[in-house]
């Protein structure tokens, strides 16, 4: 029997019921997903994609909306449109609907924009990001709070990344890990020192430069750009194959940001870092470039370890021990 299509999700796209169907398509570990399509008054069909989760999932789904629509309104080819997100009617939790993005495109579509994923990428961290509304220039943070996996992130506005990396990503993932898996006074003691210490060291403002040596400005990020948040395909109705990321966990932040979890888990190429900079330069220090992006990698160590636990919290700690030693205050 197929899924019944809560009336929220019908209101939301002005869709009638009656030439609407629902099926499931894919999976998540944070929600369920499907294939919504229906045909027009043109005949036309126009397929979607539906996430739904449980209560609490709101927030979650408010980020990815907004997250979307940002990276799409900056490189329209990069990831599916967002076009509604909100509480269903028939149970306590709530909706996302997107462009349906079809990984496994059939031989008979057209080749797209030929820009490769490096260049696309390269091309959003070449952007800065909006202004905020209320603020007079770029700043680092989200206008919502945005989730990587389950764990809700602390995006609020700071002027200095190296304050807002350390306080809204460190200390906060550090909080969340004690909540989830319990106090850890060694893990707490090397947070802190990383936080307070090595942050300073490689991003403060003046150390940390753009290639041209301006200071750097917030770019909007993917968030959570491992392999497998990226792929090829069509997106919506448009017949052509672009490269694509998808479920975001947008930020406006340091670029370089971007290459923590990519390096994390692999799967990009060996080629794939040159061919970014051949449209974006590597910031300097760029003999800093590696530890900057272990230091962001460190991120998601805690968050997996926030989320999993297990030996995410080692290989945590080796990464702060390495930093520690090359850059802390007593070395």
């Amino acid at each position: 029997m197929a899924p019944k299509i809560d009336p929220a999700i019908l209101k939301a796209l002005s869709l009638d019921g009656a030439n609407t169907t629902l099926t499931s398509h894919g999976g998540s570990g944070f929600s369920s997903t499907y294939k919504l399509s229906s045909r027009g008054g043109d005949g036309k069909e126009k397929t979607y994609f539906v996430k739904t989760g449980e209560k609490g999932s709101e927030v979650m789904f408010a980020g990815e909306h907004l997250s979307l629509n940002t990276i799409h309104a900056l490189v329209p080819t990069f990831c599916p449109q967002s076009f509604a997100y909100g509480a269903l009617s028939s149970s306590s939790g709530s909706f996302l609907v997107t462009d349906f993005l079809n990984l496994s495109p059939p031989s008979s579509s057209k080749p797209g924009s030929g820009i490769s994923l490096a260049h696309k990428l390269a091309k959003l961290h070449s952007t800065p990001a909006p202004i905020p509304n209320g603020y007079e220039k770029p700043m680092f943070g989200f206008p919502v709070s945005t989730c990587c996996g389950e764990t809700v992130q602390e995006n609020g506005f700071m002027e200095s990344w190296a304050d807002f990396y350390a306080e809204n990503r460190l200390i906060h993932i550090l909080r969340c890990a004690e909540t989830n898996q319990g106090p850890s006074p060694s893990l707490s003691s090397l947070v802190h020192q990383i936080a307070n210490e090595i942050v300073s060291r490689l991003l403060r403002s003046g150390h940390l430069t753009s290639p041209d040596g301006s200071p750097i400005v917030p770019v909007v990020v993917h968030g959570d750009l491992w392999s497998g948040n990226r792929g090829k395909g069509t997106i919506g109705t448009d017949d052509c194959v672009e490269e694509v990321v998808f479920d975001p966990s947008a930020c406006y932040a340091h670029s370089e940001f971007e290459f923590g979890i990519m390096g994390m888990f692999g799967g990009f190429g060996g080629g794939f870092n040159g061919e970014y900079w051949e449209v974006k330069g590597r910031d300097e220090p760029v003999g800093e470039w590696e530890d900057r992006r272990s230091l962001y990698e460190l991120y998601h160590h805690l968050n997996h370890y926030s989320i999993f636990g297990g030996g995410y919290k080692s290989s945590a700690e080796s990464i702060m021990r390495k930093l520690i030693a090359k850059y802390g205050e007593e070395t």
